[in-house]
């Protein structure tokens, strides 16, 4: 069962498959995604990559969680579920 792991701190510039390429080293990505706004379509400076077995998971989160990527020190952790209502706070 795939891993979901959470990668903060991405440079605007990091692009999907530099990203995959990066977790690659670690193991099998079964996919890794960017976050992005949806109303200018930039990077929210985040995404998400899913590793094949816990082992690469957390071989994952060893090895890159305070390495640099493109020129930004990344974290990374194992994600969590945002809860109910997509982990916004309350509209204002």
């Amino acid at each position: 069962m795939a891993v979901k792991l959470f990668v903060g701190g991405l440079s605007y510039s990091t692009s999907q498959e530099s990203l995959r390429d990066a977790f690659a080293a670690c193991g099998n990505v079964e996919s890794a995604t960017i976050v992005t706004d949806r109303d200018t379509g930039r990077s929210r400076g985040f995404g998400f990559v899913e590793m094949s077995t816990n082992e690469e998971a957390d071989q994952a989160m060893s090895r890159l969680n305070g390495s640099s990527l493109d020129g930004r020190t990344i974290k990374v952790e194992k994600a969590t579920g945002a809860g109910p209502g997509g982990g916004r706070g309350p509209r204002r």
